[in-house]
């Protein structure tokens, strides 16, 4: 399970510059979602560092950033604000032990099913999240204590400064990729304000005012060992195991999601259910030394893997500068202005974004587009796991229906009197209506065969249309036969016990012989 990271020349490098870019980015994401929670900043910070390192180190997917997300924040504020901080880490210790249970029971495939058109939508989606998440930078407490939009020289040197952020971003690699423009624009920017003293928001500014406390700061100590401090109840269960189970689910979808993004990108190939144990075991880690836990983040992801990052050291740098921040170098940060930080998450929204995807309205299917179209909505107002849920049962059952189409039954008379209907496309629960359409037990001869050599019975439906048509074959006083059954499909009726008996004769019960077994 383990795996240290494997150096190079050329990747140590590449891994180390772009795991401090990321580290950098990861503090405002931490904060803000500790508060979304409703715990305390450092238990997001804490989360950020545990996750981002045991992801690295046990994960199933190298250069894939861990840490407190938005997706899991929105599931735990209720829990919190119910019941208290430590029944969330318990929580958060059940839904790692559920993840590691995914992971051994190998889940992690499941995300194959996941069609093409639900992932363009989940990175649209997650790329208007992530601007809209932005958005919120651009406003500060008014005296009333209420959100505001900057006005005036406040907002034209923010928006100044993250387009300057952006354009180095954009411009520097085209001249040098000897380090990570996005580590070379905060850099810049910070440099810039601080020489010049410009009047503009910083990180220590955001953390102040997120939490109303004008001494806040990100100093802090090591995480403690603490198991979480709830009774051990049934009564504990009950409320902790329906967000443990949300928790695990929304985590490993994110995460696997994630996952395929990054393989795409790379053209590598991460190992799913080793991600699924690595995010288990992060976060019941998580929620012993208390944090919030966590999943995959493709917004830092992303960062990690356009700076250069793309082995697990990276993954380990970024936590470890993540720590050290706290420890030692917390003023520091707290003096990256807002607006770099912002620039860089605007340009990881460019690179997000499918753009391809205004071509696909012509292009594609329609019902493909509107996949696309209804799970960025749904990612947009709700969250991924439920998004990704809605557009894989869309895509099924438009799926279904299409192929409930695809049967076809043409009937002829054999030389013997009888009557053989050939069945053509897949029989299954969307097309069995269809399938008994094509019979009429009252004007058929006394002998009729099924050819099921062009088809396939799928599933139980399909069992129960067979029998309910050798019921109305039997009443009527006539004699019904299927023959080229496939062996899988063999398998399927003799499995319905009573529902219909296979023999190698006529069935005495149903009419109901096999010809022939091919």
């Amino acid at each position: 399970m383990f795996e240290f990271p494997k150096f190079s020349a050329h990747s140590v490098k590449n891994d180390v510059l772009s795991g401090f870019t990321v580290a950098l980015a990861l503090v405002p994401e931490a904060v803000a979602f500790a508060f979304v929670a409703g715990v305390d900043p450092m238990v997001g910070l804490y989360a950020a560092f545990i996750m981002g390192l045991l992801t690295a180190l046990f994960g199933g997917r190298p250069g894939m950033i861990s840490g407190a997300t938005g997706a899991m924040a929105v599931v735990m504020v209720s829990l919190v604000a119910l019941h208290g901080v430590q029944y969330l880490f318990a929580a958060v210790l059940l839904a790692g032990v559920l993840q590691v249970c995914a992971g051994l029971f190998k889940l992690g495939k499941f995300i194959r099913i996941v069609p093409h058109p639900v992932m363009i939508g989940f990175v649209n989606g997650l790329a208007v999240v992530i601007f809209m998440a932005q958005l919120a930078l651009f406003k500060m407490p008014d005296a009333t204590g209420d959100l505001a939009w900057l006005q005036g020289d406040a907002l034209l040197l923010m928006v100044g400064l993250v387009a300057l952020t952006m354009g180095i971003i954009y411009f520097l690699p085209k001249m040098t990729t000897a380090v990570p423009s996005s580590l070379v624009a905060i850099v810049f920017v910070t440099a810039l304000v601080f020489f010049l003293d410009l009047e503009t928001r910083t990180v220590v500014d955001f953390l102040r005012s997120m939490s109303g406390n004008d001494n806040a700061t990100l100093a802090g100590s090591l995480p403690s060992f603490s198991f979480p401090s709830v009774p051990f109840t049934f009564e504990t269960l009950y409320i902790v195991f329906p967000y443990a189970l949300i928790l695990a689910a929304v985590g490993l979808i994110e995460s696997l999601l994630t996952l395929t993004v990054i393989d795409e990108m790379t053209g590598t190939r991460g190992r799913g259910n080793k991600e699924c144990i690595g995010q288990g075991v992060a976060n019941m880690t998580c929620s012993v030394f208390g944090a919030m836990g966590g999943c995959a983040m493709i917004g830092q992801s992303m960062i990690n893997v356009n700076s250069g990052g793309r082995g697990r050291l990276s993954g380990v740098v970024a936590a470890l500068a993540l720590l050290c921040f706290i420890l030692f170098t917390s003023a520091l940060i707290e003096m990256i202005p807002l607006a770099a930080l912002v620039g860089v998450m605007f340009m990881v929204v460019i690179g997000t974004f499918e753009w391809a995807t205004f071509k696909l309205a012509r292009r594609a299917p329609k019902k493909d587009f509107f996949v696309i179209l209804l799970v960025t909505f749904v990612t947009v107002i709700s969250d991924l796991a439920v998004a990704v849920i809605v557009g894989v049962i869309v895509s099924a059952l438009m799926f279904a229906w299409d192929h409930a189409k695809h049967i076809f039954v043409f009937d002829s008379i054999n030389e013997k009197g009888s009557k053989v209907y050939e069945v053509n496309g897949p029989l299954f629960f969307g097309s069995v209506a269809n399938f008994l359409e094509f019979f009429d037990a009252q004007k058929d001869p006394s002998d009729i065969i099924i050819d099921f050599k062009q088809s396939r019975v799928a599933d139980h439906s399909a069992i129960e249309a067979i029998e309910t048509l050798a019921e109305r074959y039997n009443k009527a006083g006539k004699t019904l036969h299927l023959c080229h059954l496939s062996k899988d499909c063999l398998a399927l009726l003799t499995k319905a016990g009573s529902l219909v008996e296979i023999n190698h004769i006529e069935d005495p019960s149903y009419k109901v012989a096999d010809d022939l077994l091919a």
